[in-house]
């Protein structure tokens, strides 16, 4: 597997599992019917951000992943990131390979910490990858985020210092 800077010609890769996982409406708050346009918007980040694909020797992208600041200015010295793994790649490591680069990212532009600000607490196999990283839960939002399957459930903010 590598991971790399994401490029122009990686999206129409990127865009039917993205648009999936959006549908389903599990694990991210973005719009379940989010449009083409919105997703390129929200996940492809210009610098001093970054967007990084995982793939496989033949160059098929396994997933992805987007790191930037949490937030600006006096607090702009936590970083974030988000991470999608094409279903179909799941299991294989590759949501593990993601946030190793993205905290060595945080690390070499000197964030001070890492920060998830909604990680859903259904989504039991990203809160338990993040924990083995180091992650903590430090507080979660009651009834935060609805699930289409389990109603309402929280919604963890994790954190990690770097």
């Amino acid at each position: 597997m590598i991971i790399r800077d994401v490029a122009e010609a990686d999206w129409r890769q990127i865009w039917p599992f993205l648009r999936q996982i959006c549908r389903d409406g599990e694990t991210f708050s973005y719009p379940t019917d989010i449009s083409e346009e919105l997703a390129r918007d929200f996940w492809l980040l210009a610098p001093p951000n970054r967007t990084v694909v995982a793939v496989d020797e033949a160059g098929v992208v396994l997933g992805t992943a987007k790191m930037n600041a949490n937030q600006m200015g006096n607090a702009g010295h936590v970083a974030s990131a988000s991470y999608m793994v094409d279903p179909a790649h799941s299991g294989k490591g590759v949501g593990r390979a993601l946030c190793e680069e993205s905290l060595r990212w945080a690390r070499e532009r000197g964030f001070r910490a890492m920060q998830f600000n909604a990680v859903v607490a259904s989504n039991t196999h990203a809160v338990r990858l993040y924990e083995s990283l180091g992650f903590r839960v430090v507080g979660t939002i009651p009834e935060g985020f609805h699930h289409p399957a389990l109603g309402y459930v929280g919604l963890h903010i994790m954190h990690r210092a770097l």
